[in-house]
């Protein structure tokens, strides 16, 4: 049988944006038939609720602490490798058509294909303003052009990004093939035609008692960010507004093109595995936030997460990562998992999901995007999730603890509570686990220097330990310092040099 794995993602889409996940007023037919011939994921995690952080996680297998893409704008490391890179490498023909957002330009790109990746079907962003007049291009960035007599279907960039989907299935329908298919929508300006423009007129999300929450016991950051919207009443804050019904109604159109490529598969690839996925979400007013930022709440950091080709019909609520996506497709064509990769393949899950792959996932945060000054500027985080449990801490700030069983709404911070000190400790020793696990730039003794865990010392030495980098598969194994001889083990306790001297 041909092994063949079509990841589709949209920009920006909340779980509660489809209709399978139990928001009925939304119309998104096409991922809801997909989701009743696959598996649904309630608690899956971003690795960074930033777009280019977030999409370096699931092309690489590798955190943004880890790849280097820490924020929008900042590229990659030149020695991190995509799971297309590694695929091609293989004999495997892999397609990338859509938005990038990783090659450290702007927004739209740099129009160039990445090593890996077929240039035939290359797309980015920047390509199709290339294709654009000048005249085009201005309106192709307001909202207001979807409400034009001339607006059509054709303009958008999701249509264009469909089309050459399905002319890559036509193409490559008798190989084993990896394609990639990225749309900005509906991420703002959530560019579409009628009648999806005005479909959600007058549209307001279910009432939530967060829309309330004065973020008093909250980090100060999530305040400063909250602005004029601590004064507000929830009905000011979860109100109808053009703004919303576009977004939602370009989100029903993405769906709408989805759907012609789920058809074309169905056609031409019918036992492919199907993967359907946001970067992250958006605050939309919760918490009285918006947009997003370094925050954990499920709206922005815990997103959809669909996957066809085990068991249909059934849903899964152990906890999900974005970082088990490339694991999960190298395991699928029979290529052995890389050590380097920071996460594990999903297959046995895929096709038995009474099977956990994890106990806990680690979303983190650095800041929103080097070319912005504002935003917060630097907000260091990093999370850990268990099935109830939500642990965040912010370096520069104060911290977070949710009970997600009892505070599903994660209203009530329970940070200093000592009913909760045991977990939030056993959590806290995780995360400091986690960032020496994946040798995490950013670790350090500052991470265990938190006012409520008053039972931990701060040591200069962290571990104690030294952690060299292991990607044989692309580079000559690493020397140890030591002797200059190749490492026999990538982990060691270090021996104090001064001692030795």
């Amino acid at each position: 049988m041909k092994k063949q794995i079509i990841l589709i993602m949209t920009d920006t889409t909340r779980k509660d944006m489809l209709g399978c996940y139990g928001n009925p007023k939304m119309i998104t037919p096409n991922l809801d038939r997909l989701s009743a011939e696959g598996i649904r994921y309630e608690n899956a995690y971003t690795c960074q609720p930033v777009c280019g952080p977030a999409r370096s996680a699931i092309f690489t297998g590798t955190f943004p602490h880890t790849n280097g893409e820490v924020t929008n704008c900042v590229a990659m490391g030149d020695n991190i490798k995509t799971v297309g890179q590694r695929l091609t490498d293989n004999g495997i023909h892999c397609g990338y058509i859509g938005k990038w957002h990783l090659d450290g330009g702007d927004y739209f790109g740099n129009g160039i294909c990445p090593e890996g990746w077929d240039e035939a079907y290359w797309y980015d962003m920047r390509r199709y303003l290339e294709e654009l007049t000048e005249e085009e291009r201005l309106k192709s960035r307001k909202s207001s052009t979807s409400f034009e007599e001339d607006m059509t279907e054709e303009f958008t960039y999701a249509y264009r990004c469909s089309k050459r989907a399905i002319d890559f299935l036509e193409e490559y329908k008798d190989e084993d093939f990896f394609l990639a298919v990225s749309y900005d929508e509906p991420h703002g300006p959530s560019l579409c035609p009628a009648p999806y423009n005005t479909m959600y007129d007058g549209f307001c999300f279910e009432d939530s008692p967060n829309y309330e929450d004065d973020l008093s016991q909250k980090p100060l950051m999530q305040r400063l960010w909250a602005g004029e919207n601590l004064h507000k009443t929830r009905e000011e804050i979860n109100c109808p507004s053009g703004k919303l019904s576009l977004f939602l109604g370009c989100n029903s159109f993405a769906d709408y093109e989805i759907g012609k490529v789920l058809d074309k598969i169905r056609e031409t690839a019918p036992d492919a595995m199907v993967i359907y996925t946001s970067d992250h979400g958006d605050m939309l007013g919760n918490h009285r936030l918006t947009s997003k930022n370094a925050a954990c709440y499920k709206e922005v950091a815990n997103i959809p997460l669909i996957i066809k080709g085990g068991e249909a019909g059934k849903v899964v609520e152990y906890p999900a990562s974005h970082i088990d996506l490339t694991p999960t497709i190298l395991d699928y064509m029979g290529l052995p998992i890389p050590k380097l990769l920071e996460g594990k393949s999903m297959l046995p899950q895929i096709n038995c999901t009474d099977i956990r792959i994890n106990d806990e996932v680690y979303t983190e945060f650095t800041r929103y995007e080097a070319d912005h000054d504002g935003f917060g500027g630097l907000q260091m985080m990093r999370a850990v999730i268990s099935d109830r449990y939500k642990l965040v801490i912010h370096l520069l700030d104060s911290d977070e603890l949710y009970d997600m069983e009892k505070d599903p709404a994660e209203i009530c911070n329970r940070i200093q509570d000592d009913d909760y000190s045991e977990i939030r400790n056993s959590l806290h020793d995780k995360i400091l686990e986690q960032m020496n696990r994946t040798r995490d730039l950013y670790r350090g003794y500052q991470w265990a220097c938190r006012s409520w865990r008053t039972d931990k010392d701060p040591t200069w030495s962290n571990d104690g330990c030294t952690r060299q980098r292991e990607n044989e598969e692309y580079e000559p194994r690493q020397l140890d310092y030591d002797t200059g001889l190749p490492m026999t083990e990538a982990v060691r306790t270090k021996i104090s040099r001064n001692l030795k001297r």
